[in-house]
């Protein structure tokens, strides 16, 4: 299992003792897992998250997600959690905890991941009729750091046949995101020509 540079840097600072003690740690992956499983707007506003900086909990939060999702698109087991972490320099016993975690929501995961999906797609899948991009150069983060990155924002529009347009997926990504993704709909294309040829 591997996470984006992104999602390394998050699990990081989830690592850091200092900067996330075994309360503010645990409040963190209960958030993460209940966003994703009960409520996408499940707030970060625990007692336990106050005095975390709320650009390292945003960072951390989207991490842990990040991870939890992997995890759950590759069925992944723990063994295979437990590397991936360790490569992120979180201790033994952080994750045992995201671990035990986990484990306890796999099942309801898998059933909200279907639910979620099978609703969002309805009877027919989205197709996407249009794309447009534009270069964003960042110079500055939120801790005023230099950091001169160029990143694109991408929107796709899309409309289903069943119920006819729908809002617009935007995102970021760096470059070497968007050129993996282009290479995955490269892919995704040349099987589906050959399945049709068949």
């Amino acid at each position: 299992m591997e996470l984006s540079p992104y999602a390394q840097g998050g699990w990081r600072l989830l690592g850091d003792p200092r900067r996330f003690p075994r309360r503010p740690f645990a409040a963190l992956l209960r958030a993460a897992f209940r966003s994703l499983l009960d409520d996408p707007q499940a707030a970060l506003d625990d007692p336990d998250l106050k005095d975390i900086d709320p650009t390292v909990l945003k960072h951390c939060h989207a991490a842990a997600a990040m991870c939890i999702l992997e995890a759950g698109k590759q069925k992944a087991d723990i063994s295979a959690i437990s590397t991936c972490l360790e490569d992120c320099k979180l201790d033994k016993e952080r994750i045992e905890q995201f671990c035990t975690e986990y484990q306890k929501m796999t099942f309801s995961f898998s059933i909200e991941l279907v639910t979620v999906v099978s609703s969002s797609i309805g009877r027919s899948p989205l197709h996407i009729t249009d794309v447009s991009w534009r270069l964003e150069y960042q110079i500055k983060n939120n801790q005023l750091h230099k950091t001169y990155q160029p990143s694109y924002l991408v929107t796709l529009n899309v409309e289903n046949s069943d119920s006819g347009s729908h809002p617009d997926v935007s995102f970021s990504c760096t470059m070497e995101q968007l050129q993996d993704l282009v290479g995955k709909l490269k892919d995704a294309a040349k099987s589906l020509e050959r399945a049709t040829q068949m």
